[in-house]
């Protein structure tokens, strides 16, 4: 039968699939147990179970190193087999590929050696979209014969993420079976290609949507190559092998982040998937460990300090892992390790209602979405509380979580759509979301307009203090963060109560406000060991001993989550509020404010964007006023009432 990845009519020769070597240990990365990687990353007991965890039992399960600091051995390369070294050397010089691998023999016709079966799944409601002649992104669509898909067309930043990283494979592939959706795969890559026929400049050549461009080629071959078009065949497998080449040469120069390891990522697969590659993967492999290194921190956090990076790298090394898998080639320790990793800080922005809070610019990614990347990798493990580097906090008491932003924005080099939420917090009881973030500024251009995608990012869309309505980080063009917040001081303890519980306390305090107005901002929040009271301080240091003199605007802002009716007391110093399940809280500022004047709560209109970047109305509670330049401080109290 004719290989349906071929260009030619030649017969896929089985032997030449990697010139591996059938002796290789899994140092080497040539072979290796296929029945180990089959096998879950922690050990499962005997009876029949789910990889996945109901999220009552993630929370009883033991941890499995979830805190364990990242260790040198964990992101050296490899050690090399012999010959491997010299193959790298040559490689990095200039030799080709195919003279290294078979250096007695013609370059081999372009052609795919195996067929991946990854275990991530897309989102089914936007292939069945495609299939009826839309893309569907961030909740807008978009007729796809209305798509200008040249790279210098002006596209929303989803719509051209989706078009140019053709991320909309996946999602097609989950929507039906493959013979049905080959033809639309086929058509709107054939128009793609059309008016991207080389590497050139624009959003398409973006070395992240290329990168992630060549990995869904080489993960969806199937669906790409396995019509009957011939001509669009050949066309894709030049374009994969020049895209290869083009990701290969701009990775290196590239700094550190997700960009760069999706980058050698793709070039790691095309050298497991594309004939002769061996000495391409040996170079780009251990590339990838290098890059991994420099962009997660030692508790398994990306530096991004994103939930949505955190979540695409976890992503894309399973679709890594699965090439491997397909060539029958054991995959470097290190990529597994890493992949481990990564998981425990995510759980940490987990909710009751299983999706994650909406921090650094992302709406609440959706339960279902994060259980099927969680669910791909079969990694069972528990939250991370306690991170270093991540940034992060949580607490859990009863039905009560609490998360905290308790880090430093990321570096500018790091950051994708970072937002200035130092201190900022949410609160969830059960299913019900009481105390949110904006979140949302990433898919603004979607069903969020373009126009607030600024204002989502600031501090004031964030449940935290704000001084004089300003920033406490500057909020800068192209989701970049400027001067603000340098360091953040955390520091948590357990707290005991009657009847032999124990609550936490987390103290933290930022800088951010420093340098303008002289003031420091230190955040207090107790959660009790029932979880049915939140004690809040948010107090108001002199940054230095010369205090100034007068006196300056602040708000502390709460916003609520959907659903969430909020009615003030008379006294105006409280409010209730009643979640759409029927739960009730209820909030009370102190009598006494220290250094405030005229402080009161009132309530105003709010935003909150979901995790498929749909805006909803809300309320928020404002505590509001002016206060010396002396400090302040200011109690509140977030007690369950039923």
């Amino acid at each position: 039968m004719e290989s349906l990845f071929d260009d030619t009519d030649t017969h896929r020769d089985v032997a030449d699939r990697q010139d591996a070597d059938p002796g290789a240990d899994h140092l080497g990365g040539e072979s290796g147990s296929v029945e180990a990687r089959k096998r879950p990353a922690f050990a499962l007991s005997q009876r029949e179970e789910p990889l996945v965890l109901d999220r009552e039992d993630a929370e009883r399960v033991e941890p499995f190193e979830s805190t364990r600091a990242l260790a040198l051995a964990d992101v050296i390369v490899p050690r090399s087999r012999p010959g491997e070294a010299l193959i790298r050397l040559a490689y990095r010089m200039g030799v080709p590929g195919h003279a290294l691998s078979a250096p007695f023999r013609r370059p081999v016709p372009r052609r795919m050696l195996a067929t991946v079966e990854s275990p991530n799944g897309g989102d089914r409601a936007a292939g069945i979209a495609l299939r009826a002649g839309h893309f569907c992104v961030h909740g807008v669509k978009q007729p796809i014969t209305q798509i200008d898909f040249d790279s210098s067309a002006r596209l929303g930043p989803g719509l051209e993420r989706a078009i140019h990283s053709f991320s909309w494979l996946a999602d097609l592939a989950a929507s039906a079976p493959r013979a049905e959706c080959v033809p639309v795969a086929e058509r709107i890559t054939r128009s793609w290609l059309d008016v991207n026929p080389v590497p050139s400049k624009g959003p398409a050549w973006d070395l992240e949507h290329a990168s992630l461009r060549l990995l869904a080629w080489l993960v969806h071959a199937p669906l790409v190559l396995g019509g009957s078009d011939r001509a669009l065949r050949a066309r894709l497998l030049e374009a994969v092998d020049d895209t290869a080449d083009w990701v290969e040469g701009r990775a290196a120069r590239h700094g550190p982040g997700f960009a760069q390891v999706a980058a050698w990522a793709a070039v790691t697969a095309a050298g497991l998937l594309l004939p002769q590659g061996r000495p391409r993967r040996l170079c780009a492999e251990a590339a990838l460990i290098r890059a991994i290194g420099d962009m997660v921190a030692e508790d398994g956090g990306t530096l991004s300090r994103c939930p949505a990076a955190q979540l695409e790298a976890i992503r894309l090394l399973t679709d890594l892992i699965a090439c491997y898998e397909a060539v029958e080639i054991e995959p470097p320790r290190a990529l597994g390790v890493m992949r481990e990793l990564l998981v425990p800080p995510l759980l940490a922005l987990r909710h009751g209602d299983g999706a994650i809070g909406n921090w650094q610019g992302q709406g609440a990614i959706s339960a279902r979405r994060l259980d099927t990347v969680i669910g791909a990798t079969g990694i069972r493990t528990r939250p991370l509380n306690e991170p270093e580097h991540w940034g992060f906090q949580r607490i859990r008491s009863g039905e009560t979580i609490v998360q905290m932003d308790a880090g430093p924005p990321p570096r500018a080099r790091h950051t994708r759509c970072g937002a200035a939420s130092t201190l900022a917090f949410e609160l969830s009881d059960g299913p019900a979301r009481i105390i949110v973030n904006c979140g949302g500024a990433a898919t603004a251009g979607g069903q969020v307009p373009a126009r607030i995608g600024q204002g989502l990012r600031a501090t004031a869309a964030h449940s935290t203090l704000v001084l004089d309505n300003a920033n406490s980080t500057a909020v800068l063009l192209h989701g970049k963060l400027g001067r603000g917040v340098e360091t953040v001081e955390v520091e948590r303890s357990t707290i005991e109560q009657a009847k032999g519980r124990s609550g936490t306390r987390i103290e933290a305090s930022h800088d951010g406000y420093g340098a303008r107005f002289g003031l420091k901002h230190t955040r207090i929040l107790s959660l009790g060991g029932d979880g049915t009271e939140l004690a809040g301080e948010d107090v108001l240091i002199p940054a230095s001993r010369r205090g100034r003199r007068g006196k300056i605007g602040f708000a502390i802002r709460f916003h609520l989550g959907r659903g969430v009716e909020a009615h003030l007391t008379e006294d105006r110093r409280g409010a209730s509020l009643l979640a759409p399940d029927g739960r009730l809280w209820q909030f009370r500022l102190a009598a006494f404010v220290k250094g405030a004047e005229e402080t009161e709560l009132a309530c105003e209109d709010s935003l909150w964007v979901d995790g498929e970047g749909r805006p909803h109305m809300t309320e928020q509670l404002v505590i509001e006023g002016l206060t010396s330049r002396g400090g302040g401080r200011f109690a509140w109290l977030l007690k369950k009432m039923g």
